[in-house]
């Protein structure tokens, strides 16, 4: 005789957690389609990475549920996301030795009540030059840094300090209104290092469109530049796995993705979860790259080593 009854719980068991694996494989294999009205497709790009904690969870679930079936579902968003992300935190095959220019780039925040503290925690590793942005009181910062650092160049709120001296240094229009960026040609013991630093736009949850121009005016600046040797510092309030991201990385190297371990993510300090800070490059090897807990900042500061 045929048991004709519907199926019990037995056979549904799991059947939410097989949904959500295949959801969330889904949107992590073509986070890239969703359209970016109003930044949405922006937003969703920069927080995928942070999906991967979803991998865990479903797991989790499927055990408690006792499913087999919804464990074997949740093996596909593992596999995309590790196709994509794991490789960030494999160890580096760059050494930090012989590197021979040491960079650090840190937005100070404004309204930051000491600066002071939080650009002397910048020195601790001796870097070469240093890249700031919202730079508010300068002469706090000047306290610490111009005994060591003799050499700076300014405009408006950035500013780069160095060991070497600099050879000219200019404002870099990115479409503000006001230059909030600059160009400086270091004078390196091995040659001329081109340095830009820079404070993109900012980017709100439906309103991208100011960040997502100054994107495309620094690439356009970094593509017209003739220098041989370039870093790029600065709080570009752009995800690297942002879509808009994208003309930079066809112009310039990750210090982060190249030489360092993990995400590198910097915002906000207390718990980051977004990385809008960058040390970018062309013409250089990189060494080593990491990420600086300073205080008083709602940043943590990026370093970079380069071989010449």
């Amino acid at each position: 005789m045929v048991d004709e009854r519907p199926p019990g719980p037995r056979s549904r068991r799991g059947a939410v957690v097989i949904v959500c694996a295949v959801l969330l494989t889904l949107l992590l294999a073509g986070h890239r389609l969703v359209p970016n009205v109003h930044g949405l497709g922006s937003l969703v790009d920069s927080v995928t990475p942070l999906l991967g904690i979803a991998v865990p969870l479903l797991a989790l679930a499927a055990l408690l549920r006792r499913s087999r079936p919804a464990l074997l579902a949740v093996l596909l968003p593992a596999l995309v996301w590790a196709g994509l992300y794991g490789r960030a935190w494999l160890p580096p095959a760059a050494g930090a030795d012989g590197a021979a220019v040491r960079v650090v780039s840190q937005n100070l925040r404004v309204g930051n009540p000491d600066p002071a503290a939080t650009v002397g925690a910048l020195t601790g590793d001796a870097p070469d030059l240093i890249g700031l942005q919202e730079v508010a009181d300068g002469d706090r910062v000047a306290s610490v840094l111009a005994e060591r650092y003799p050499h700076r160049a300014v405009v408006s709120t950035v500013a780069l300090w160095s060991r070497w001296p600099i050879r000219e240094a200019h404002g870099v229009d990115t479409g503000l209104g006001w230059d909030r960026a600059l160009r400086a040609v270091v004078a390196a013991p091995q040659g001329d290092l081109a340095v830009y630093v820079v404070h993109l736009g900012s980017a709100r949850a439906g309103h991208t469109a100011t960040r997502d121009q100054t994107v495309a005016a620094l690439a356009d600046a970094v593509r017209a530049d003739p220098a041989d040797r370039l870093v790029v510092l600065g709080d570009l309030n752009t995800a690297t796995t942002d879509r808009v991201f994208d003309p930079l990385t066809r112009l310039l190297g990750d210090a982060q993705a190249e030489a360092g371990q993990g995400f590198g993510f910097t915002w906000p300090a207390g718990l980051p979860v977004t990385r809008p800070d960058h040390v970018l490059y062309r013409g250089l090897t990189p060494t080593a790259a990491g990420v600086l807990h300073t205080p008083d900042s709602d940043h943590r500061a990026v370093t970079a080593g380069f071989r010449w």
